[in-house]
């Protein structure tokens, strides 16, 4: 026993504030080392892993400003906000940019996030009540940003989270305009995204090689996740079966969410609210089955619009493409499911059970599996649930609860609720 009492759900379950039995990993040295060396820094990983709190472990409120990405916004959307956050009041302005768009004025807001110190123009004198004339600017010109930015002398790391909800080509336009933030500028980005791809940035922009450090909040070994238990053992001076954790690690398919929640739930069933004051307790954990199914099958409606939603598509089209390639991954056994499907293997499906065979064409595989995520998210399908590695070739499944559950399923029943080959 620790000597503090601690309340439940501040160790175990899912909660907006750093859990206290958080667990150092691999991830958190190479986020540290890659930020002292002034990298850009690509936190990536499935759904609820652990990439927020891994933020929030190794950084201060006071050293960031944090934007979080629409799946509507251009690239200058990107920029506008980010000079929102740095502390900028933004403005339209009457004047046009080379390409006929509207140009924005800038002036210093004082708030929370930024104080006005530079000698650049756009800036209120506080306290003397003098304004100077507003900076105008493009907001698709990064190196207006840039500027903008310096003016201000911004000493914080730029956090853009939900990267993946940009569409692609905002992707692209943004992964171009980070190499000239890199060499023109001492400003570091830290770009948080639901991806199992290690250098997606690198793979759209070549040049940030070298620029850009990925780091991978996905892997949770089975000692880390022991460990994880362990340590909230000894917070609430209880303890847990050794069977049962053992079954709840595998059968969470190294899933730190679910391995959280069943916690927190199995803590919930036996009245441990706080710390045990005496004697260790030891948790009756004979449910721990029923609570596994419990935690996971509190998603089952999502993942059931999901699939419904998926298959139509972004429209009603002959060919029905991303109908068939969620065919591909609703028949696939756990194995390949927990690896991941690759385009080869997607294609064999299509030439034996898609309508036209073998005389699909190649194009039209690709362009619907290069529009996975974004047709999720018009479906308002968020988090995402499966994602598309163009690098690779493959098809992820980046949320494992998806997996499991899955797995649970009588995977007749759900091809024929899907209206989808049986055989």
């Amino acid at each position: 026993m620790t000597g503090k009492i601690n309340l439940t759900k501040e160790v175990f379950g899912i909660q907006r504030d750093l859990p206290l039995n958080y667990v150092n990993r691999d991830a958190d040295k190479i986020l540290v080392d890659s930020l002292d060396r002034k990298h850009h820094v690509v936190i990536y990983g499935s759904s609820k892993q652990g990439k927020t709190s891994l933020r929030k472990k190794n950084l201060s409120e006071d050293q960031y400003i944090i934007i979080h990405c629409s799946n509507k916004w251009d690239l200058s959307q990107i920029h506008i906000n980010i000079l929102k956050q740095a502390g900028y009041e933004i403005t339209v302005s009457d004047k046009k940019t080379t390409t006929g768009k509207a140009k924005v004025k800038v002036t210093v807001g004082w708030n929370l996030f930024a104080k006005a110190e530079g000698e650049t123009e756009g800036e209120y004198e506080k306290g003397k009540e003098t304004e100077k004339a507003p900076l105008e600017l493009d907001p698709e010109d990064v190196n207006d940003v840039i500027k903008a930015l310096i003016g201000l002398k911004l000493d914080k790391y730029i956090i853009l989270e939900d990267f993946h909800y940009l569409k692609q080509e905002t992707q692209n336009d943004f992964a171009i305009a980070l190499k000239a933030f890199h060499e023109n500028s001492s400003f570091t980005f830290i770009i948080v995204g639901v991806w199992l791809e290690e250098n997606r940035l690198i793979a759209i922009n070549g040049d940030l090689s070298g620029r850009v450090k990925s780091v991978n909040a996905d892997n949770w070994s089975t000692e880390e996740l022991f460990q994880l238990i362990s340590d909230g053992e000894m917070l609430l001076n209880i303890e847990f079966d050794e069977v049962a954790k053992v079954k709840l690690i595998q059968e969470s398919l190294q899933n730190v969410y679910i391995v959280q929640e069943v916690c927190y739930e199995l803590c919930k069933i036996n009245s441990i609210e706080q710390t045990v004051e005496g004697e260790t307790t030891v948790l009756d954990c004979k449910d721990i089955e029923k609570l596994i199914q419990h935690v996971i099958y509190q998603h089952a409606g999502r993942y059931n619009k999901f699939i419904t939603s998926f298959i139509d598509g972004f429209q009603a089209t002959d060919l029905e493409m991303h109908k068939w390639i969620l065919y591909s991954l609703l028949t696939s056994p756990l194995e390949k499911l927990e690896v991941g499907l690759r385009r080869n293997e997607i294609s064999k499906v299509l030439n034996d059970k898609h309508p036209k065979g073998e005389n699909l064409n190649p194009g039209n595989l690709t362009q619907a599996l290069n529009s996975v995520a974004s047709l999720q998210i018009k479906k308002g399908i968020t988090p995402i649930i499966i994602d598309y590695d163009s690098s690779n070739l493959r098809i992820n499944i980046v949320d494992k609860g998806f997996t499991i559950w899955l797995n649970n399923q009588d995977r007749a029943e759900v091809l024929e609720a899907a209206n989808l080959p049986i055989d």
